[in-house]
């Protein structure tokens, strides 16, 4: 088995590895601390498993996923982070991620999840799979889940208090862009200013610093 463990937390990927290793002794790691880092690796061979912080620093990591999903040797991903699943798990899903993890979670749940995606399944904890399974059939959904991966961590940039000027810089993309994902967010949320989408975003648990 390969598995590949991509977190800027040294000591993290290091405690994954070393828990993983008494599961799993025959297994084969590496390790990134960087998106791009993770996307070279992957490029160059597929793996079993990649545990994938979805908040690294660099680009966005719903787009890193997607990148994962659609390179020539895709790999089964397994996101980890620390923001709770309510927020993250659906998204993530929808972008292509095997299964979804909170850094909190016990290791029984971790070897369950590694086991489980390692052999073609998906996972989330048993409280979002009925989660999940009570909104089959539903329409609709939460506005913020009609974001895209970027305008999403342009919301999380205004709402921690970046100016777009900040976030354009940060992103390397135009000012004019931002304003646009700007105004795109507030229209997808039915906002009418940033005083609102804050509000919004601490109603639904979706600040920057709950997702670190």
């Amino acid at each position: 088995m390969r598995i590949l463990l991509a977190d800027d937390h040294r000591l993290l990927r290091q405690g994954l590895k070393q828990i993983l290793a008494e599961e799993f002794p025959e297994a084969e790691f590496a390790e990134t601390g960087t998106t791009r880092e993770t996307l070279e690796r992957v490029r160059q061979q597929a793996w079993d498993v990649v545990l994938l912080d979805i908040f690294m620093p660099g680009r966005n990591g719903l787009e890193v996923l997607d990148e994962i999903r659609q390179s020539d040797k895709p790999s089964p991903v397994l996101v980890i982070s620390s923001a709770p699943e309510e927020q993250m798990a659906r998204r993530v899903l929808k972008a292509g991620a095997s299964g979804y993890l909170n850094k909190q979670a016990a290791v029984e749940h971790l070897i369950q999840a590694v086991k489980k995606i390692a052999t073609g399944g998906r996972y989330v904890s048993d409280a979002m799979a009925e989660r999940l399974a009570a909104e089959v059939g539903r329409t609709g959904g939460l506005p913020h889940e009609r974001l895209s991966g970027r305008e999403f961590q342009v919301m999380q940039m205004i709402v921690s208090g970046k100016s777009l000027k900040e976030i354009a810089a940060e992103l390397s993309l135009s000012v004019k862009t931002i304003s646009t994902f700007h105004t795109r967010i507030w229209e997808k949320l039915g906002v009418k200013n940033d005083i609102e989408l804050v509000r919004y975003a601490i109603e639904h648990r979706l600040e920057e610093n709950s997702s670190a």
